[in-house]
């Protein structure tokens, strides 16, 4: 926008408001978008840790569960009873650890999607997942050890 200023006292004294408005509308502007940016990076982070957190808690629980049922098994031969005694229990067990492997895709594919959101929001938060099909050196390195 525009405007000239004529040199007498009434448009100059018309056009002081207006000039104040647009600098208050260019600060509230200028506030509301860093305003705006830093509740992004802020619920970014929740959610951030939040996912990080539901993500270990599903290894966790992998691992918890892969102890008992190796104790489980152990118990049963070191006890010296049938070779099916428990097997119902050992079969929910491992029904359970599917689940929990199911749950594990699920949260991946919920942290592929909220790392779009990020990209799309200007977030900045976007973590240090690796690409779509590619894997980090030393991952790669424990496959061909494996192998």
């Amino acid at each position: 926008m525009i405007v000239s200023i004529v040199n007498d006292g009434d448009s100059a004294g018309a056009l002081l408001p207006l000039i104040k408005d647009l600098r208050h509308t260019v600060q509230a502007g200028a506030t509301m978008n860093t305003t705006n940016a830093n509740q992004i990076t802020i619920q970014g982070l929740r959610i951030t840790r939040d996912l990080h957190e539901a993500e270990a808690a599903i290894d966790e629980a992998l691992i918890r569960q892969a102890n008992l049922l190796a104790t489980m098994v152990r118990a049963r031969r070191e006890a010296s009873v049938g070779a099916f005694t428990g097997q119902e229990a050992l079969l929910r067990l491992v029904a359970s650890q599917k689940s929990m492997l199911d749950a594990s895709n699920e949260i991946a594919r919920v942290h592929g999607k909220l790392l779009d959101v990020g990209r799309e929001s200007g977030s900045f938060l976007v973590d240090d997942c690796p690409e779509r099909g590619v894997l980090p050196v030393e991952t790669a390195a424990s496959l061909a050890q494996v192998s």
